[in-house]
């Protein structure tokens, strides 16, 4: 999301008013400064911020808030208490981010060990390992750093306090900007720093707090609350030993508060299912196949893969449910039945909503998940690759196997760029993973469909010996090369690019050491079996090689247009017409609709044709060639 065009200058005010509400109390004491340079700088950030506050756009609650910033420059003229100046900031903060929202939460969970890393390497020579301020080089500064130990200024400063200030520095001192860290690092860094003030066995204490008493959590219930709540704030409303406890937990695992990505997913899937139904009440049928397919790109689709990771059975069953209720609306069924079957699909999604509940997890699971998904995601493109060096070997073109690989390994950079872009740039639409998935498919399934015929010709008696004398000085030209390096490209990626999906809803803080566990199995498995394929084809006759190969091919035809059928069908490109009696095997690419097993019996269709006309060719060859 972009930001907003004042995003610069409301998250700079809101700095500045924040260090003023902290830092006031250091400059003043019962009316008389007691530090002028400090009381210096604090009319100097007032005037800061009512100069970014009027340089904001124009909106109703504007004029209120300068009115706001001249009484706290009034407060700080005149040496008002500091709980009032205190007070003064943080209402006027308050006020700012309700008239002009700027992000105040990461995008992800801070990685705890990296803002120790990142401490270490950027701040630990001034504030001193411990964040007392006492670093080596903290001497030779005129103006002293914080110590982060310091509880009773820490109790008045938020994360997000923190992250501006590691953001964008502090003018006049020495703490430099670290604005080229990334977001994520800055966040890391920020809620690092935050937890120094409170001890580990305070901090144990909360962790058995959060985890046996569940009514702390409304306490804190999400990481915008962490990260931008004060513990001096949560201490007002549940006492301030148990809100340093809880603080000094929740900053050292904000993993604990990782957003449930299921639930809110699963809100999104009810809601349109509900407003689908409404729709469909009312007569509006086009308005009601539209939200019916919102609900599943939207709302279902994110959590499929871990869904499919956690229980597969249960994914089949709500995928086949949704798109009877799509089917349902689209062919015009009665309210009752289609009422019916939006209750059916709220009763499965309380059982994904179990299923997909922090609790049943587990570093197993992760392993077992990881792994599988690799495996069986890698071994469809893995036979036809294999198939494709395999072939080259035979036919002794090994000038055009740099293209195959090229195919493949491009696959792979493509997909970790694919990765890059949808963690840290983008979002993949719900439509266009399903697009990419289901166009793949249909596109693979052609080029196969002709591989698998052509291999299966040359399988027959004598044929490879006369493609060979007719063809050796022009087979595998140029052109030939680039559509091998496509179809490698093509299928790997595909199945990189779902993997892909699968991985990143899998993955959870901690989880990484089981993810990279079960991933290293199945690439080793993939290895093994890739070597056995490739040692294999080595010793087999050339015409069973290619006979062999042709049906391997036929059979991935089959597959994979069943599965680019269904891909497509849960975009909403392709309609859903259901097939009863037809199990779901999406191993197989078996789904029960008639466009899908239609799409499949056409390919059936077609190999049989191909492989009948190859006959009748070899037949009618082998008749006409004279015995010797």
């Amino acid at each position: 999301m972009a930001a907003e065009p004042y995003a610069a200058d409301a998250q700079t005010a809101w700095r500045l008013l924040d260090y003023i509400a902290v830092d006031y109390a250091g400059a003043v004491n019962h009316g008389v400064v007691s530090s002028p340079a400090e009381y210096a700088e604090q009319q100097e950030f007032a005037a800061t911020v009512a100069t970014h506050i009027a340089a904001l756009p124009e909106k109703p609650g504007k004029a209120a808030l300068l009115a706001q910033s001249d009484a706290l420059k009034a407060a700080i003229a005149s040496k008002s208490e500091p709980k009032d100046v205190a007070d003064a900031s943080h209402r006027l903060a308050a006020a700012l981010l309700a008239a002009y929202p700027v992000p105040l939460a990461p995008s992800r969970v801070p990685d705890f060990a990296r803002g120790a890393q990142l401490f270490q390497q950027n701040c630990m020579a001034c504030h001193g390992a411990t964040g007392h301020g006492d670093g080596p080089a903290a001497k030779a500064l005129a103006t002293p750093p914080i110590a982060f130990t310091d509880q009773d200024r820490a109790r008045e400063r938020s994360v997000f306090s923190l992250y501006q200030i590691v953001t964008q520095g502090v003018d006049g001192t020495p703490m430099p900007s670290f604005a080229s860290l990334s977001d994520d690092d800055r966040w890391s860094l920020a809620l690092y720093v935050g937890h120094f003030a409170v001890p580990d066995p305070v901090a144990a204490a909360g962790e058995q707090r959060w985890k046996n008493d569940a009514g702390t959590h409304k306490d804190v219930p999400d990481l915008t609350s962490l990260v931008t709540t004060t513990p001096a704030a949560l201490g007002k409303r549940i006492g301030q030993q148990q809100a340093d406890e809880i603080m000094g937990y929740l900053r050292r695992h904000p993993e604990a508060l990782a957003p449930k990505v299921s639930a809110s997913s699963l809100s999104v899937v009810r809601d349109k299912l509900k407003a689908s139904l409404a729709a469909y009440r009312e007569g509006d049928k086009p308005g009601a196949s539209t939200l019916a397919l919102s609900a599943y790109l939207d709302g279902f689709e994110p959590i499929e893969p871990l869904l499919g990771t956690r229980d597969s059975t249960l994914l089949e069953h709500i995928e086949g449910s949704m798109g009877e209720y799509r089917a349902a609306i689209e062919h015009g069924a009665t309210v009752d039945d289609v009422a019916t079957r939006e209750q059916v699909l709220s009763n499965l999604l309380d059982d994904a909503e179990t299923a997909l509940s922090p609790n049943a997890s587990g570093a197993l699971s992760t392993f077992i998940g990881a792994a599988t998904i690799l495996l069986r995601e890698g071994l469809e493109a893995l036979l036809i690759v294999v198939a494709m060096i395999a072939f080259l070997r035979k036919a002794e073109r090994m000038e055009v196997m740099p293209y195959v690989h090229a195919g493949w390994t491009g696959a792979l950079v493509a997909g970790f760029l694919t990765w890059v872009v949808a963690t840290w740039l983008i979002g993949i639409s719900g439509a266009s993973r399903e697009l990419t998935e289901g166009f793949g498919s249909v596109f693979a399934a052609v080029v196969l469909l002709s591989i698998g015929i052509w291999m299966h010709g040359k399988s027959q008696a004598g044929q490879w010996q006369r493609y060979i004398k007719a063809r050796m000085a022009t087979a595998l030209s140029g052109r030939s090369a680039w559509f091998l390096f496509g179809l490698a490209f093509i299928v790997v990626y595909r199945e990189v690019f779902e993997t892909i999906l699968f991985y990143a809803a899998l993955w959870t803080p901690g989880s990484g050491a089981a993810l990279l566990a079960g991933a290293a199995t199945a690439c080793v498995a993939l290895a093994i079996i890739a070597w056995a394929l490739l040692r294999y084809s080595r010793i087999l006759p050339i015409a069973k090689f290619f006979n062999y190969s042709s049906w391997l091919m036929a059979i991935l035809t089959v597959v994979l247009a069943g599965k680019g059928i269904a891909a497509l069908q849960e975009a909403g490109i392709v309609g859903i017409r259901p097939l009863g009696g037809v199990p779901r095997l999406e191993l197989i690419g078996l789904f029960p609709t008639w466009q899908s097993v239609g799409a499949q019996g056409l390919m059936v269709a077609a190999v049989i044709a191909g492989f009948w006309a190859n006959h009748r060719k070899a037949m009618k060859e082998a008749s006409a060639t004279p015995p010797r």
